[in-house]
């Protein structure tokens, strides 16, 4: 498929599983300090979730992601937190505080979510077990993560 199409399907918020979208793949360097690559995640379902520390809704959503994490993780589920700004003391001191569990990842220079066409704080993108978008949720409202849990729970069924 090509780059275009990818793009053009991820900005309207559509991964038809009948036209498999790919999902972009990205090293990021990790709040941890090592490289995570989206392609060493194959054979699991992953949830990436781009945020900022400047968000309320993702500040919010946060610890209901971290349950959805502790929960699925052990059933073949990984989430993926991107942080999108370009300085990152401030996430930095937010994780502190919030102190989640799930892998944190720095996109200073915005190249990931661009790929990703990221147009709204927070997106939250599943990708299935072979590599494929399979849904885009844009902005965050209360009760948004029992969309998530199902869909978490469809793509780990699969």
């Amino acid at each position: 498929m090509t780059r275009l199409l990818t793009t053009l399907l991820l900005s309207f918020g559509l991964a038809l599983s009948a036209h498999a979208t790919e999902a972009p793949d990205f090293t990021l360097k990790s709040a941890s300090g090592e490289n995570l690559r989206l392609a060493e995640q194959r054979g699991q379902v992953v949830m990436i979730n781009f945020w900022a520390s400047w968000c309320p809704p993702c500040l919010q959503e946060m610890p209901l992601l971290d349950e959805i994490y502790q929960r699925y993780q052990p059933a073949g589920f990984n989430l993926l937190g991107i942080n999108v700004e370009q300085d990152t003391a401030a996430a930095e001191a937010l994780l502190e505080e919030l102190g989640v569990s799930f892998p944190i990842l720095f996109d200073p220079d915005n190249q990931v979510s661009r790929d990703y066409q990221v147009q709204a704080m927070p997106t939250t993108v599943l990708v299935d077990k072979n590599g494929v978008v399979r849904y885009v949720n844009r902005g965050y409202q209360p009760g948004d993560e029992d969309k998530y849990r199902a869909q978490v729970r469809e793509l780990i069924r699969e």
